[in-house]
């Protein structure tokens, strides 16, 4: 049996179902949960990212949410850091890590990769995005590389010119030069991805998007406007509820706009964790879900 601790990722989709199995998982296995969800970290957004309250959490601890301002710069990488860091000092022999920024997963699973840069190419690019905005350099970006495009955080400018720049001035895809070596990590890992029928699934976004209406989203928006051009507000869902705010949207296409932008970004994220290897794929609408993933728990346990 392994001295190492085992770190288990619960990843998938948005609204898939990872927050209740993972504090369930947790309580069983004695495990503290390493939050991966790069707007969760945020404070002052609860509603809106999903955030778990503190009644959900059921006394399990949580790593990594409600620790950043709005206008806080972080990344991947520092991300990667910090959690290598907390898994060395601590003594806990399980852990879980929950969410589905794919960047995030990464940095921690596999480490990144040390990617090339081309300075005069990223001063071109940003004046592009100042002239043509940020959905035409997305676009551009998806067809270049959809797989890097699906994991990593599309509202952000700063990421979207980054990853063109390595793909236009390697004339090669963002991923292909993040396939190196898996950098070695203090723990043992055993990954799972929750998957839903795409219907269910958008079902499911419909219906947790009109119940965080209904817990306060809107007030919440109107309460953070100030902080409107933070990269941490420029996500789906508070995009929508800014116009309708500034009265430039109303409600019902805002909830219908919110709706399918957020299908379309679990799609990405589906594409993003099928190519990732090492991924146990588990049907959520499964009644025997749970039982499935501890048999493979305690399978790596005994190793």
């Amino acid at each position: 049996m392994s001295e190492l601790p085992l770190l288990i990722s619960i990843l998938g989709p948005t609204a898939v179902g990872k927050t209740s199995l993972s504090i369930s998982l947790a309580k069983e296995l004695g495990a503290e949960i390493i939050s991966a969800d790069s707007r969760q970290m945020y404070k002052q957004i609860s509603i809106g990212t999903a955030k778990p309250s503190l009644e959900e959490m059921d006394g399990v601890k949580h790593h990594f949410i409600d620790f950043l301002e709005l206008d806080a710069h972080y990344s991947a990488g520092v991300f990667e850091k910090d959690v290598l860091s907390l898994i060395k000092q601590s003594s806990n022999k399980t852990w879980l890590i929950v969410g589905g920024s794919g960047l995030y997963v990464k940095s921690i699973l596999q480490g990144l990769d040390d990617i090339p840069k081309d300075l005069k190419l990223r001063d071109q690019l940003n004046e592009r995005l100042k002239k043509e905005g940020l959905e035409v350099m997305q676009a551009e970006l998806e067809k270049l590389d959809p797989v890097h495009y699906a994991g990593m955080d599309q509202a952000n400018p700063q990421r979207v010119i980054r990853a063109l720049e390595v793909c236009l001035s390697s004339r090669s895809s963002y991923t292909s030069l993040r396939l190196g070596q898996v950098k070695e990590r203090p723990f043992r890992t055993l990954n799972f991805v929750l998957q839903r029928e795409r219907e269910e699934l958008r079902n499911r976004i419909k219906e947790r998007c009109i119940q965080m209406l209904q817990e306060g989203w809107l007030e919440e928006c109107k309460s953070v406007m100030d902080h409107r051009a933070s990269n941490s507000l420029n996500t789906v869902g508070y995009k929508e509820l800014f116009q309708v705010l500034d009265g430039t949207l109303e409600m019902e296409p805002a909830v219908e706009k919110i709706i399918s932008e957020t299908s379309r970004f679990a799609k990405r994220q589906m594409t993003w964790f099928r190519a990732q290897k090492d991924m146990h794929f588990i049907d959520a609408a499964d009644s025997n879900m749970k039982e499935q993933i501890i048999r493979l728990i305690k399978i790596a346990v005994q190793r």
